[in-house]
């Protein structure tokens, strides 16, 4: 649904066209000092640049409950941002003339076509204001060293040719995809469980409820299945568990063993693009030409690095949490 997290609770709401979207937090603990100013830098890296969409938005957090003279009171936390710079016209066609690769099908089946179209609705990246705000907080709480880069785009892995890549997909009304490989550092020993709730499946849980996000592996990943056991296993040479390589990505049996975690995400293109399409068209029962209007990112991948960021960082901060429990009993 559109909750996360067991004792640090994530809530996103809201749609791309909605007067409002953010998020509701509960788990979080009294006393933590919070302002509007804590917020601006992660949202900064979340706005659109040079090959981003058109649509400008303030994004000023308006920090609605569970804060006084300051402080976070441990009641939840209510932050909100307000969407004026819409164009709904936009969408229309698409109720019947829905985009390939996008939610517009399946969410006007599942939602009976009460779905809103407007932006993508509910499926709009936008929603993702939530995720970076959920995450600044969490941090507070539990701070992680968490870094990511763009490794590849649309297969490309030399970054000196990114910027022409991007210059031909935009040239062309068309759009790209790559790898973000995330780095968390000084994650304690412990974090996790086996089975249903390890670190991995809770943060591939996590990830992969972010659109866009088509592909998680931690460590060596898909590499390692072409390594022998004496390749792939990552010797332990201190007493601290610290080891010669990292080919688990810093996880065994489902737990965090304190050395980096690794994780690569695979982000598709934006699958709204302003080359011309030959997709069906359930009013006119056919196959027809579909030309896509609205404002969209030629590569959603460089405003996504924040964003899975932050969600790692509410995981880890829940699973945090989470472990108190046990060193408390």
């Amino acid at each position: 649904m559109n909750s996360f997290g067991l004792i640090y609770k994530t809530t996103i709401f809201g749609a791309s066209h909605e007067p409002y979207c953010g998020v509701l937090i509960d788990g979080v603990k009294p006393g933590l000092k919070l302002e509007v100013g804590d917020f601006i830098p992660s949202l900064s890296r979340r706005q659109p640049g040079l090959y981003g969409t058109p649509r400008k938005e303030a994004d000023t957090p308006i920090l609605v409950s569970g804060i006084y003279n300051g402080y976070t009171t441990g009641s939840p936390l209510l932050i909100m941002y307000e969407s004026k710079n819409v164009r709904s016209s936009d969408y229309e066609k698409l109720i019947n003339h829905p985009r390939p690769s996008h939610a517009d099908f399946v969410a006007f089946n599942k939602y009976h076509g009460f779905n809103d179209p407007r932006g993508g609705g509910a499926f709009s990246g936008r929603l993702t204001l939530g995720l970076v705000t959920s995450g600044v907080v969490a941090k507070k709480i539990y701070d992680c060293d968490i870094k990511s880069e763009i490794i590849s785009i649309s297969n490309v892995y030399d970054k000196t040719k990114f910027k022409e890549v991007l210059e031909k997909a935009k040239n062309n009304l068309d759009s790209v995809g790559g790898i973000i490989k995330i780095t968390i550092k000084g994650v304690k020993i412990g974090l996790g469980e086996p089975y249903f709730d390890s670190l991995e499946s809770v943060l591939s849980h996590a990830l992969f409820s972010v659109g866009a996000v088509k592909g998680v592996s931690f460590g060596s990943g898909f590499k390692g299945t072409e390594m022998l056991g004496s390749e792939f296993n990552d010797l332990i040479i201190d007493e601290l568990g610290h080891t010669k390589t990292n080919n688990n990505g810093g996880i065994n049996g489902g737990i965090s063993n304190g050395n980096d975690l690794i994780i690569n995400v695979a982000i598709k293109p934006t699958p709204s693009i302003g080359k011309a399409q030959e997709t069906y068209n359930f009013k006119d029962k056919k196959v027809e030409t579909l030309e896509i209007g609205g404002r969209h990112d030629v590569a959603i991948i460089l405003r996504m690095q924040v964003v899975l960021e932050s969600v790692c960082q509410m995981v880890l901060t829940d699973m945090y949490l989470r472990g108190l429990i046990y060193e408390n009993n």
